[in-house]
C-alpha cells in the first residue's frame, strides 16, 4: 500500500504536451485506463526554465477522488499555486496572489469581499446587458452568414459582459481580450517546451498582466474618488468587517475573473456549437422545448467539454487516499475532464445527452471552498447566447473541425468555422 505507481511512459504522460496534442478519443481512453488503476498514478515533470514545477504529481482522475480533494482544502492546499505551471515566487510579490492560489483564512477573507460581485441581485441586474450583447452578436452573424465562431461569438460575449460588470470602458475591451489570449496561451505550457518558447510565453504573460493591472488600478483609484454603479466601485469601496481590497488584490481578482470567467464561457460556447452540430437529435430536443431543456443542456455541455481541465493541490500533511499514501509536500492534479467521464458516476459517460439527470459534474471546479464563484454568471451567459442563436439562426452549424489550443489546462478552441 502506498508505493508510488508510475505510468508507462510509452502509454501516457500527462505532464507532456505530446499527450495533449493527441486526438480527444485517445486521451479519453488513456484516462479511462488510469481510472481503472488501483491507485493514483505519479507523473514526473521535466524541469523547464522560468517554471517552478519539476518534481511531478499524482493524477486524481476518479470523480470521488477529485470531489474529496476539492472538499478537503485543509489537506489538499491551493498554495503555493493551483494553476499550471506554478508561477515563480517573484511574480506573486510583484502582482499579488489570485484567490484561486489561496487557502483560508486569506481565501475566505477575499471571497467574502468579491462574492458581492455574484449575488443574485447583481446577476439579475446584468441579465439585461447579457441579453443585449447576445442580440448584437447575432445581428452581426445574420449579416456575415459564415466565419469563425470563436472570433464572431464565443470570444465576444464573456469579455463584453465582464468588462461591463467591472466598468471597463468599451475602448479598452479589445486590449483586455488580447491580454487574456496572451495569458491563456501560457497556461498549461510545461514539461517538454523548449527554452525559447517558454521564455517568449512567460514574457507575453507578464506583459499582459502588467497591462491589465495598470488598467484596473487606474480605474480603481478613480472609483474610490468617484464611485459609479459598477463592480470595481463595489470592490474598492467595500467594507466588510473593516476589510477592503487593495489595488494589488483588485488586479489579481481581475486576472482571475478574466481568465476563469472568460475561458469557461468562451470554451463552452464553442464546444456547444460543435456538439449540437454533431448531435442533431440533441439540437432537436432543445429546440422543441428550449425553456425546459436549456438548463440541462448547459450542464451537459460543461460536463462533456470540461472547459477548464485541471487544477493542482499540494499536500499539507501525510495522508492516504484511494490506496495511495501521500507525503506532506506531494503534488496532486485534479483532472476534471476525467472525473466528468467517470463510468461509476455517469451512465454512458461518452454520450452527449442534454436530458442527463442527475448530472453531478465538476466542470465548475467541484464542491468545496473553491467552487467557481462565477458559475451562475457563466450559466446565464450560455443560456442567453444559445437562446439568441437558436431562435434567430436555428440552422447555424459548425462546418469543419475545431482548431484546438495546445494546453493541458485550458480546453480551448482557437477557431471553429460555421455557417448559418
Amino acid at each position: 500500500m502506498g508505493a508510488r505507481t508510475r505510468a508507462d511512459e510509452h502509454d501516457v504522460d500527462l505532464a507532456g504536451l505530446e499527450f495533449w496534442a493527441r486526438p480527444a478519443e485517445e486521451r479519453l481512453a488513456a484516462f479511462a485506463r488510469l481510472r481503472s488503476r488501483d491507485r493514483p498514478v505519479f507523473f514526473k515533470e521535466r524541469r523547464v526554465p522560468f517554471v517552478r514545477d519539476g518534481r511531478g504529481f499524482y493524477a486524481l482522475v476518479r470523480h470521488a477522488d477529485v470531489v474529496h480533494a476539492g472538499r478537503n482544502a485543509k489537506v489538499f492546499s491551493s498554495e503555493p499555486a493551483a494553476t499550471s505551471p506554478e508561477p515563480p515566487p517573484w511574480i506573486v510579490l510583484l502582482f499579488g496572489r489570485p484567490m484561486v492560489n489561496m487557502d483560508d483564512p486569506r481565501h475566505a477573507r477575499l471571497r467574502r469581499i468579491v462574492s458581492r460581485a455574484f449575488t443574485p441581485r447583481r446577476l439579475a441586474r446584468i441579465d439585461e446587458h447579457i441579453t443585449a450583447t447576445a442580440r448584437t452578436i447575432v445581428d452581426d452573424l445574420l449579416e456575415r452568414r459564415s466565419g469563425d465562431f470563436v472570433a464572431d461569438v464565443a470570444a465576444r460575449l464573456p469579455i463584453a459582459v465582464i468588462c461591463a460588470m467591472m466598468g471597463i470602458p468599451e475602448r479598452d475591451h479589445a486590449k483586455v481580450a488580447a491580454c487574456v489570449d496572451a495569458m491563456t496561451e501560457y497556461s498549461g505550457v510545461r514539461g517538454d517546451v523548449v527554452r525559447l518558447r517558454a521564455l517568449r510565453l512567460l514574457v507575453g504573460n507578464l506583459r499582459a498582466i502588467v497591462v491589465l493591472h495598470r488598467l484596473v488600478a487606474r480605474l480603481g483609484r478613480e472609483r474610490r474618488r468617484r464611485p459609479a454603479d459598477d463592480l470595481v466601485s463595489a470592490l474598492v469601496n467595500a467594507d466588510i468587517d473593516g476589510e477592503r481590497l487593495s489595488v494589488r488584490e483588485l488586479g489579481a481578482f481581475f486576472d482571475l475573473l478574466l481568465v476563469a470567467g472568460n475561458e469557461t464561457t468562451r470554451n463552452a460556447l464553442a464546444h456547444g456549437l460543435r456538439l449540437f452540430t454533431d448531435h442533431p437529435d440533441q439540437r432537436a430536443l432543445l429546440l422543441a422545448d428550449f425553456d425546459g431543456r436549456i438548463g440541462g443542456a448547459v450542464e451537459e455541455i460543461v460536463r462533456y467539454s470540461s472547459p477548464i481541465m485541471q487544477f493542482r493541490r499540494t499536500l499539507t500533511c501525510d495522508y492516504e487516499l484511494n490506496g495511495q499514501s501521500f507525503r506532506k509536500g506531494d503534488k496532486v492534479v485534479l483532472f476534471y475532464g476525467s472525473a466528468n467521464r467517470d463510468e461509476t458516476v455517469f451512465a454512458d459517460p461518452d454520450v452527449f445527452d442534454i436530458t442527463r439527470s442527475p448530472n453531478p459534474h465538476v466542470g465548475f471546479g467541484g464542491p468545496g471552498p473553491h467552487l467557481c464563484l462565477g458559475a451562475n454568471l457563466a450559466r446565464r451567459e450560455l443560456a442567453a447566447m444559445y437562446r439568441e442563436l437558436f431562435t434567430r439562426a436555428p440552422g447555424i452549424r459548425a462546418t469543419g473541425a475545431p482548431e484546438l489550443l495546445l494546453s493541458g489546462f485550458d480546453n480551448g478552441i482557437k477557431r471553429l468555422p460555421y455557417e448559418i
